[in-house]
């Protein structure tokens, strides 16, 4: 045989490596991927070959309780993911908790009968789903709804329990939850325990909450066999410290909310997990008094693949001011920790990590944790095994168990978590509190949204903000609780207008970003769309309704009719009723409004109400009444009738004022003008835009 030559073994050799790497994919000498790298780092959507079918992902993950949430701000997540610890540490059950928009559902009616379902839903606007709920509450609620067996009826399998979050100042108070509950059991299901419904408007989200939860975990008992065992802490999240990086170190994320942010290449969708940061174009103050401050912010979404349309929302992505970061670290004893890098992993497989890691404390707490928010009773109650002495344990049983003490002493001044646990302990370092009961029980830190004040037609890659910036002086508490998102954007206003360092009302923030990406006055924003519209026909009358900041959405739709009637289009009668405190402090955009008036002419009218400028305090709703028989001869062309601003007590006396308009103007009993203002609403001829 004749002997092999270089070349001969050279290429004997690459067959040998090639044939050895086609039948080990690599392995053998693949670099080895990162035990806690974060899923969440890519975090546009669900990840390839993941199960939409509910009732496999049970099985695969041994599972026997599933909680699916809809959710807006975040709440709703947050009570499914209280419920899922609960019903694991005093029940024993198997639990997750799941995005509903994760997940198909025609096979609900094969999930078996010794499994437990819970629906924790929010409503949002004006009775409709979240988000992320929507093709939930479209295949469930149709009327020719089919599920994969055929089943008769088609959820005789299902158990299950309810709980809504709702604002009884909107007239579809906690209508998702009703309208589920009832299809659920028209088609068989059976609810175990009531189905709770926690009320925002009235400000008793929290203990609505607690109050349906204790009676649905006794009913379940009965129904499913539960026994209980006294509750122990097991996280569901491991911390571990990484040694070999530093906060420099170009995999660790310093807030960045995604690989792609990390990497510095991000890309659209930019939506509610991928921010765009965007520049500020301009920003300045629209009211003319030292103590309080309402901002006009206008953010420019050029470079972005974002669009609105007029009426739409924005969502600013705040952060943390540093003085509340630092009470935090303090308090939890990891100031000296801050900048340390830990990777957080999900200790069983259905549970989120919510942020991406390998990260840093200082990161996830300025970031991503909602710590600002006032503290709830059940989170005190969670932490008190983990008080720095008996006399901190006994006072922390007794806030998260006593509700009326908890009122007083807590709830009243919206102390959050730091702040509770200063008093609390009298300065003692809470440091046996696991990082990982943190990342459990304090929220997420959500976006903010705020109408849009900008006019699509006219600046379609320019959006408006209008805002005040928010503190509630409260008696009793030393400092005024201040809004989260304001203040952040206070400080961005004051650099971008010559301040170098803004520490408005003593606070101060990481404007320039994770970083510093931010430099030049960036803001991480996304768009969520709104029912809240013009008529599709611009000569269709209008009547605004919109004191103080719940003007914003209106400057967007003036200034959208001055645009049409520039290009010569015919315009309907538009009519604002504008309400303030006092024309010479707080009249936002009074040099607007006159413009608008000289394009529009007599189809413009602004009703003005200010409350302190006369002996005796006049609201938009006094001014509307004055006006009865014009804006009654406007609703009977078809005339729109929009309502933007508080909703407690505004928006609910404009619709009474209505209803007493319709009345008198029309001779008919006040019960049948109630009538006719409910038809509007069903017809979306009254539309609001309010909060509480």
């Amino acid at each position: 045989m004749a002997e092999l030559d270089t070349l001969d073994i050279v290429v004997l050799a690459a067959i040998l490596l090639g044939t050895v790497a086609y039948f080990t994919k690599g392995k053998l000498w693949g670099i080895t991927k990162d035990p806690y790298a974060s899923s969440f780092a890519n975090a546009n959507g669900v990840k390839a070959g993941k199960t939409r079918n509910i009732v496999e992902k049970l099985e695969e993950s041994g599972k026997n309780c599933i909680i699916f949430y809809g959710s807006q701000t975040g709440t709703a997540e947050d009570y499914a993911s209280r419920l899922a610890k609960e019903g694991k540490s005093r029940f024993g059950l198997e639990t997750m908790v799941a995005d509903l928009e994760d997940y198909d559902y025609d096979n609900l009616d094969e999930i078996p009968s010794d499994k437990i379902v819970m629906f924790v839903l929010a409503t949002y606007g004006e009775g409709e789903p979240t988000d992320n709920a929507v093709d939930f509450y479209e295949f469930i609620y149709n009327d020719d709804v089919s599920f994969s067996s055929g089943n008769e009826p088609a959820l005789g399998n299902l158990n299950y329990v309810a709980f809504g979050l709702g604002n009884n100042t909107y007239e579809h108070y906690n209508s998702m939850v009703r309208n589920v509950d009832k299809a659920l059991q028209k088609l068989g299901a059976s609810r175990i325990g009531q189905a709770g419904e926690g009320d925002d408007g009235a400000g008793t989200m929290e203990e609505d909450f607690l109050a349906w939860k204790d009676p649905m975990w006794k009913a379940l008992q009965e129904k499913m066999g539960l026994e209980e065992r006294e509750a122990v802490y097991e996280p569901v999240f491991g911390v571990v410290e990484r040694d070999g990086f530093t906060k420099d170190s170009p995999e660790v994320y310093l807030g960045e909310p995604n690989k792609m942010h990390l990497d510095g290449s991000p890309k659209g969708p930019f939506n509610a997990h991928n921010p765009y940061i965007a520049p500020i174009a301009k920003s300045y103050e629209l009211f003319s008094v030292k103590d309080r401050n309402c901002l006009h912010m206008e953010v420019d979404i050029s470079g972005s693949n974002l669009t609105y349309q007029t009426g739409d929302h924005i969502a600013v992505w705040p952060t943390n001011p540093g003085a509340e970061v630092d009470r935090f670290m303090n308090v939890f004893d990891l100031a000296h920790k801050r900048d340390d890098v830990i990777s957080v992993k999900a200790l069983e497989p259905t549970a989120k990590v919510p942020f991406p890691t390998p990260t840093t404390y200082d990161a996830i707490v300025r970031y991503h944790m909602e710590i600002c928010a006032p503290v709830s009773r059940q989170f005190l109650a969670t932490l008190a095994a983990f008080a720095p002495d008996e006399e901190a344990k006994s006072e922390m049983t007794k806030l998260g168990g006593d509700k009326e003490y908890f009122h007083s002493k807590v709830n009243i001044y919206h102390f959050n978590i730091a702040r509770v646990l200063e008093t609390v302990g009298k300065g003692k370092k809470w440091s046996n509190v696991p990082f990982s009961a943190l990342i459990e029980g304090v929220t997420k830190l959500q976006p903010r949204y705020y109408s849009i004040s900008s006019s699509s037609l006219e600046q379609p890659k320019m959006v408006s903000i209008t805002a005040v910036v928010e503190q509630q002086y409260l008696p009793g508490r030393e400092d005024p609780f201040r809004g989260v998102a304001t203040n952040y954007l206070l400080a961005l206003k004051e650099k971008q207008n010559g301040e170098p360092n803004p520490a408005p009302f003593g606070q101060t923030y990481e404007i320039m970003g994770p970083r510093n990406k931010y430099t030049g006055i960036h803001v991480p924003v996304h768009v969520r769309h709104s029912n809240f519209k013009l008529p599709s026909d611009p000569t269709k009358p209008i009547i605004m309704i919109g004191p103080g900041t719940g003007v914003a959405p209106f400057r967007g739709f003036i200034r959208e009719r001055k645009r049409q009637a520039e290009h010569g289009e015919e315009v309907g009668k538009s009519i604002l009723f504008f309400g303030c405190r006092k024309e010479s402090e707080d009249f936002m955009y009074a040099d607007e409004w006159k413009e608008a008036k000289a394009v529009l002419g007599d189809k413009l009218e602004i009703v003005l109400a200010f409350s302190r400028d006369g002996p005796k305090k006049v609201y938009v709703q006094h001014r509307l009444k004055e006006r009865a028989k014009e804006v009654n001869e406007l609703l009977e062309k078809k005339a729109y009738f929009y309502v933007c601003g508080d909703a407690a007590n505004m928006a609910r006396e404009v619709n009474t004022v209505l209803g007493q308009i319709l009345a008198e103007q029309r001779g008919i009993p006040e019960t049948k003008a109630e009538e006719v203002v409910k038809n509007m609403r069903a017809a979306n001829q009254y539309q609001e835009d309010v909060w509480s």
